[in-house]
């Protein structure tokens, strides 16, 4: 006898192939949210490792800082003139430093240079108003402290940069330190407290600080 054969009905494929379907889409979904998941995670961990990387920069330079009475009387007229200064600011700071690294050989540097940390409205297309916490560097000490070198950017999307002076005779905190003031000329801050606000994974403006203890807080004298 012929034994009889019997294939798969419409509705059996039908159903079949829904949920081939339906598992495809399951997995898709799983592999899209673990990408999704791990973008997140390496944008946050390069978020903080670019604060961790500008406080530690910041630090190490503001703490080699120095002002020096060294100079040509001649050519420098006062201490307004010199070419080493501390001016510090609620939000800007401008010093000299022995921080300096050469980075090519044979290179008319020291490890002397000028720094600055200011805030900026960014130029890149499509920053909509984005701020960033900027570093201008110039190796030649001897021209005038609020020109020349390069500026770069050490850490982008910055809300605020907040900058506070350790007064050591009257014991608290100050908004602004400037060495071309009589009564500062030839002292500088021994501690540097450094705040940079920014927004964090969530979109909520988080706080970063850390403190910078400056080495040479008194004058270099004349030879």
């Amino acid at each position: 006898m012929r034994r009889a054969r019997r294939g798969f009905t419409l509705m059996e494929v039908m159903v079949a192939v829904a949920i081939t379907a339906m598992m495809g889409t399951v997995v898709a979904m799983a592999f899209s949210t673990g990408f999704r998941a791990k973008e997140v995670v390496e944008g946050d961990a390069e978020r903080y490792r670019m604060v961790r990387v500008a406080l530690t920069r910041m630090a190490r330079e503001i703490g080699s800082a120095f002002v020096s009475d060294r100079y040509d009387p001649k050519r420098y007229r006062d201490a307004n003139d010199r070419p080493t200064n501390f001016i510090g600011e609620a939000d800007r700071l401008l010093f000299t430093t022995f921080a300096h690294q050469r980075l090519y050989t044979d290179s008319k540097e020291s490890d002397q240079a000028v720094v600055e940390y200011f805030l900026e409205n960014s130029t890149e297309k499509g920053a909509r108003g984005r701020q960033d916490l900027k570093r201008r560097v110039n190796p030649n000490i001897g021209e005038r402290m609020d020109r020349g070198g390069t500026t770069d950017v050490l850490f982008e999307g910055v809300k605020k940069l907040e900058l506070e002076y350790w007064d050591s005779e009257r014991k608290e905190w100050d908004d602004e330190w400037d060495t071309r003031r009589n009564e500062q000329k030839a002292i500088l801050p021994t501690r540097v407290r450094i705040t940079v606000v920014a927004l964090d994974e969530n979109g909520k403006e988080a706080r970063y600080t850390t403190q910078a203890r400056i080495l040479l807080n008194t004058e270099l004298p004349r030879f």
